[in-house]
């Protein structure tokens, strides 16, 4: 409960308060949201399978969020920022539908 009034919370903050991203950071900011929601939606699937750590939650969130960065920052340094853009969304991504999968087998047993 607390959890979803804090994402509730969040989601209005964001709106009333409209925080506009730095220019040098809008290329990261898709990626973070990308491998937030990784992070998220396995927290999810291991809550459903009764093995949710809130610790191993918050220290996941937040390596996701600043590897995924870190990958791309440095492939645009080395002037590859779109291919590995491209591979850290295509890791990720197959990741999120491996979660929504499990979890759609747990909620609707199929």
């Amino acid at each position: 409960m607390i959890a979803a009034l804090g994402l509730l919370l969040g989601i209005v903050a964001g709106f009333v308060f409209a925080p506009e991203v730095p220019l040098g950071l809008q290329p990261y900011l898709p990626i973070a949201v990308v491998a937030a929601l990784d992070a998220v939606f396995g927290g999810f699937r291991a809550f459903l399978d009764g093995i949710f750590d809130d610790k191993v939650f918050v220290i996941s969130f937040v390596s996701n969020v600043v590897i995924a960065a870190a990958i791309v920052y440095l492939g645009d340094h080395l002037g590859v920022g779109g291919q590995l853009t491209t591979g850290v969304i295509v890791v990720l991504g197959i990741r999120i539908f491996a979660n929504v999968a499990a979890i759609r087998r747990h909620v609707f047993h199929a």
